[in-house]
């Protein structure tokens, strides 16, 4: 079978072409260049079905065949993942405009998360409010940690449903999900992606007082602030440009004193949420490292794991290769992995259930 998958970033786009489970070829625009989607689906042969990935689902749980009604409620979350969601919905109308006739589903980062435990899904805020089940974390970056958890095992010689481990995704978004018998059983995002580690251009965390004293104070309406955590805040807004962790190094490495400061938050949050959802397992089979950090910038996951001493994690000394390895040192109480995140495999995946689930027996 073979299967288009379209990744829609909050500034890219990345195709791949998957065919019976194979990645065989690759490619990614910027969502500013013309004509990206028409270049997508006419780069390779005409496809069997084209998969493409929205961040939030709601409460979807598994793929989905594209209808109208489908993206009519998808449409209602873009508040909720105003980097990812319009171009999402974008991509996906324009590919069943040139495709008629070709199945197009989408996939959610938030499907693998939908069996979160209810303590771990749940806020503590007036029942009143959250009796309806909306107003709950619902996690993200699943496609990643769907796939990783399942790569991890192949490396591991284990079977994924009795896995227990920690998945860091580490990119532009930072989560990450403690993985109980192979599903979520706790992750850092929430309702929306800016809960958990500080991010690229995104707050993570940030303690509801203070941004209520700010709204009073500035003043500031949501849309503002919604702008300002979103867009400006993180490595972004801690030492200024675009928020490219890796011209963040560079400059902490000169004496930029606000990008040393920018990264040593970064590491501690990212470590300090690690810490914590390693907590929500009953052992730990592996601590997992995916996303660009973790695959061009391993001197980051080398300082996040130096930290982690009190989980008895050692790292020996990092290559700089794309491949999926273990880098945990003799002696670590559990394996430390990079596994490099293939999110058009977990794509193709989806796809292809839904098509056999459309097949007459």
């Amino acid at each position: 079978m073979r299967v288009l998958t379209l990744n829609p970033g909050s500034s890219n786009l990345k195709a791949a072409l998957v065919e019976d489970g194979i990645a065989v070829g690759w490619t990614a625009w910027q969502l500013t260049e013309p004509r990206l989607v028409l270049d997508a689906v006419h780069r390779w042969a005409r496809p069997d079905a084209v998969a493409v990935r929205f961040v939030h689902g709601g409460s979807q749980k598994a793929p989905a065949l594209v209808t109208d009604d489908l993206l009519a409620n998808l449409e209602r979350l873009v508040p909720l993942a105003p980097l990812h969601q319009p171009a999402s919905l974008s991509v996906a109308r324009a590919v069943r405009a040139l495709l008629p006739g070709v199945p197009v589903v989408a996939c959610f980062d938030t499907a693998f998360h939908s069996g979160l435990p209810a303590a771990a899904a749940h806020y503590p805020l007036p029942r009143a409010w959250t009796r309806q089940g909306r107003l709950r974390r619902y996690g993200f970056h699943g496609l990643s940690c769907g796939y990783v958890v399942r790569r991890a095992a192949v490396l591991l010689g284990k079977v994924a449903t009795d896995l227990q481990l920690v998945c860091a995704h580490v990119g532009a978004g930072v989560s990450v999900t403690a993985v109980r018998d192979g599903a979520s059983a706790d992750t850092s995002m929430g309702f929306t992606p800016l809960e958990g580690p500080a991010m690229a251009t995104r707050s993570g965390s940030i303690d509801p007082g203070l941004l209520l004293h700010v709204m009073k104070t500035a003043p500031m309406g949501p849309e503002e602030m919604s702008e300002a955590l979103y867009q400006r805040s993180g490595i972004a807004g801690m030492c200024g440009g675009s928020g490219d962790l890796g011209s963040a190094l560079v400059a902490a490495a000169a004496g930029d004193p606000d990008a040393k400061l920018a990264v040593e938050v970064y590491v501690h949050r990212l470590r300090r949420e690690i810490g914590a959802l390693a907590t929500n397992l009953d052992r730990l089979d592996a601590l997992v490292f995916t996303g660009g950090v973790a695959e061009y910038q391993p001197e980051v996951v080398a300082a996040v794991t130096a930290g982690l001493g009190v989980l008895g994690l050692r790292v020996a000394p990092l290559e700089r290769t794309d491949a999926d390895r273990v880098i945990s040192a003799p002696g670590s109480a559990a394996p430390v992995l990079i596994v490099r995140t293939r999110e058009e495999l977990e794509l193709a995946r989806g796809a292809e259930a839904i098509l056999r689930e459309r097949v007459p027996r």
